[in-house]
Order: C-alpha cells, then sequence, then structure tokens
C-alpha cells in the first residue's frame, strides 16, 4: 500500500517534472527576440501559438499517462496553387478631383439697377442668351449726347471745307492773302479731328449701352444669382474698382480630371514614354459611388515642374460629359497606364497576409512545411492581388485554409486551382 503511494508520488513528480520542462521550453521560445521585426517575429509568435493551440506543450494524456511532449498531430489541410503568371500593363491609380474647363465668374462692367434676370438658377443657358439686364436710360442718354456731338463736328467739318476751298481759291486769283488761305486749311483739319474725338466719344457710349446687357458668353451651368432685381451695382471695365459679382457659369460638354503623381511614378512614366511602345493616353475614372471604371478620358497635360514641398507633379485629364455626371469640385479614382505590359505573378487578394507595413504570403516547401515569404504588392486585376517580387513561379502558394497554417508547422497541402474574376473595369 506504501509502496503503491509512492510510486503514485514519483509518478505525478514526473509528470510534473516533464510539464515544467515543456513550459520552461515553450518560455524559452516566447521570450526569443529577432533582431529584426517582420517575418521571423511574425513566424515565431504564430509557432508557439500553433503549439499551444494544438495541445503539443502539454494537455490530459500527458498529465494521465505521462506520454511524451510531442505527440504527432494530423497537419491541417489546406488548399494551395502555383501563381498565376500573366501580362499586366504598369497602371497606377489616383484620386482626382473635376474642375471645369471654363469657369467665370461674372461682373457688371458698368454700373447702374438691376432691372431684369433672365435665367433660373441651375439652368443650362446657351451662349449669347440675357442673363442680367441694368437700367439703360442713363446710358441711353450718354450716346445721344455723343451721337449730336458728332453731327456738330460734322457741321463743322463740312463749313470747314467751303471755308478752305474759298480761300484757296481767291489766293490763286489774288483776291485773298496767304495767311487767310492757311487759317482755313488749319481750321479744316481740326474739324476733321473733331470729326474722330465725336466717332470715339460715340462708341464709348455705345459700349456703356450694350454691357447694360449682360449675356452668357460660353453655353454652360450657370449658378445661382448674387444679386436681386431692384439692386444697385457697381461695375467697372479694367476691374480696378470693386465689382459687383453677379453669378457664376461652367462650361459642361466635357470637364477637367486633376490628379497629382509622385515623383517614383512620373519616373516611371517618363521611362515608359521613351520606350519602343507607346503607352496608352487614354485613362479610366470611377466615380465616388461606383466600384467600376466605366468612364474613360483622355491625358492631355503634365505640369513642367515638380511641387518642391510634396514632391508630386500635376496632370490632368480631359473626360467628356455628355450625360451631366460629373461636376466641378466632384472626387474620383483615375487609373493611368504609367509602364508598358510586363509578366506578373497574381494570387488571391486572401492569400497576402499584412505583416505591420510589409505583406506575407505563405507558402508550402520542402515536408510540406509552411514558410513565409514577404512580398511586395501591385494593384488588383481580374479579382487577384499583383505580386511584384517576393514570389517565383515555381513557389505553391496556400489559398485557402490560412487560419490553420502555421509558419514552420506541416500541412496537407490539396491542389486547387486559382480562378480569374470578371475584368473590374
Amino acid at each position: 500500500m506504501n509502496q503503491v503511494t509512492q510510486e503514485g508520488k514519483m509518478a505525478d513528480g514526473n509528470s510534473f517534472i516533464e510539464q515544467t520542462q515543456v513550459s520552461n521550453e515553450v518560455s524559452s521560445i516566447s521570450e526569443v527576440r529577432p533582431a529584426k521585426p517582420g517575418v521571423k517575429a511574425w513566424a515565431a509568435s504564430l509557432i508557439v501559438l500553433g503549439m499551444v493551440g494544438t495541445g503539443v506543450v502539454f494537455g490530459p494524456e500527458i498529465l494521465t499517462h505521462g506520454t511524451p511532449a510531442a505527440a504527432a498531430a494530423t497537419p491541417p489541410s489546406v488548399d494551395v496553387s502555383a501563381p498565376i503568371q500573366q501580362r499586366v500593363d504598369g497602371r497606377r491609380e489616383f484620386l482626382g478631383q473635376f474642375s471645369a474647363i471654363q469657369r467665370v465668374e461674372l461682373r457688371a462692367q458698368v454700373g447702374g439697377t438691376l432691372t431684369e434676370i433672365g435665367f433660373k438658377d441651375g439652368d443650362i443657358v446657351q451662349k449669347g442668351d440675357l442673363l442680367f439686364q441694368i437700367d439703360p436710360t442713363p446710358y441711353q442718354i450718354k450716346y445721344t449726347q455723343a451721337a449730336a456731338q458728332l453731327e456738330i463736328a460734322k457741321a463743322r467739318l463740312d463749313l470747314a471745307n467751303r471755308q478752305m476751298a474759298r480761300a484757296v481759291s481767291m489766293k490763286k486769283t489774288g483776291a485773298g492773302s496767304v495767311d487767310d488761305a492757311d487759317q482755313k486749311t488749319s481750321e479744316q483739319r481740326a474739324a476733321t479731328a473733331a470729326i474722330s474725338d465725336a466717332q470715339a466719344a460715340v462708341r464709348d457710349a455705345q459700349f456703356d449701352l450694350d454691357h447694360t446687357r449682360i449675356t452668357a458668353p460660353f453655353t454652360g451651368r450657370i449658378g445661382r444669382h448674387q444679386v436681386s432685381v431692384g439692386n444697385l451695382i457697381s461695375g467697372s471695365r479694367a476691374g480696378t474698382s470693386p465689382t459687383t459679382l453677379l453669378t457664376t457659369l461652367v462650361s459642361t460638354d466635357a470637364i477637367y480630371l486633376d490628379f497629382d503623381m509622385s515623383e517614383a511614378d512620373y519616373m516611371t512614366f517618363l521611362r515608359g514614354s521613351k520606350g519602343d511602345v507607346k503607352l496608352d493616353d487614354k485613362v479610366h475614372i470611377a466615380l465616388a459611388d461606383e466600384t467600376k471604371f466605366n468612364h474613360e478620358g483622355t491625358l492631355d497635360f503634365i505640369d513642367n515642374a515638380l511641387d518642391r514641398t510634396s514632391g508630386t507633379i500635376h496632370a490632368r485629364a480631359t473626360v467628356p460629359d455628355s450625360k451631366g455626371l460629373l461636376t466641378p469640385g466632384g472626387f474620383a479614382r483615375v487609373r493611368v497606364e504609367v509602364a508598358p505590359a510586363a509578366p506578373a505573378l497574381l494570387v488571391p487578394d486572401a492569400a497576402v497576409l499584412p505583416d505591420q507595413s510589409d505583406h506575407i504570403v505563405l507558402t508550402v516547401g520542402a515536408n510540406n512545411v509552411v514558410t513565409p515569404k514577404e512580398v511586395e504588392i501591385g494593384d488588383l486585376r481580374d479579382g487577384l492581388r499583383v505580386i511584384l517580387s517576393g514570389l517565383d513561379p515555381n513557389d505553391v502558394v496556400i489559398i485557402g485554409g490560412i487560419p490553420s497554417a502555421r509558419p514552420g508547422a506541416p500541412v496537407t497541402p490539396h491542389e486547387k486551382p486559382i480562378k480569374l474574376a470578371s475584368s473590374e473595369n
């Protein structure tokens, strides 16, 4: 009886020692601090969690029967596939903002009382349509006065012409003096100059009278009126004095989409544009409420200098707007081809795991052991993630059962082909 008890204590003691040894081994593993965070630290932490989660460290069988701590466990099943190899164009995606190709602030060039507004706020107006009418009465009076002065100048010129003709004739016959002929000639020239001055005054008065009618300089969408009928507005031809803003007008047939490229993307674009294969100048656009890039524009301008503060360069595309869906100030995503098509590897986006600021893809290596690889990713193509570097075409990538796959642990791989989704363009 005592012997059995003593053996039981010894058995319990051995189990405790084994448990303590295994726990110490786990602690030593978890206390390892890699020199550089990233794949190693990420993988080591998953190994420890995997040992605990699968019962490799200790469990009921160890405490009860004292079996070895490294009891074999069935490797989890995962779906694997080689990455798809495909030529993809070197496009980049940017955030752009729409701006009007033509935009004007309508201000009066003459002052006066506003008597009429010829539009409704937000209307599409045609070039030449009457928008505002200023009381023309003072300017009509000024024009009438100028026209009268012109008639007086013409009458004086007619008289000066006749007097000069008589003086010259009398000079030739000796009945008149030379001084008298010269005086009449000078008066005739002065009358001619007065005609030009009177004509200029008429044109000036006509200009003011014409600009009491403010018309649309081009076809576009009008904004809201800033001044109501009956208000006294100020105007200036040269804009040197304060003028009254009446409304704004923007063009509608087409619109600009402005965006900024990073210096790296711009350099890629420059190298691609100087190659043998011409880059496509068409850009694809997705509006704020859209997931697909259904709209098309033309890249027609890149600035001549980089912004020193942001390290970007301004670019612009022109987008047709026959349906009137595009509004100045609105935002959209734009895709631009910055490099010719080149071979690339594609994997499901779910197979790419974030690791701090990097990205990881789990692969199956020798003996079906999970091996993480750090990769550089691109954009999505046909529902798949472009891998720019870090992955080989012959690598076996885990595309399913990723939560059960742990770096350094064996798995049971099952081949499953990667399927291309429909084009997102």
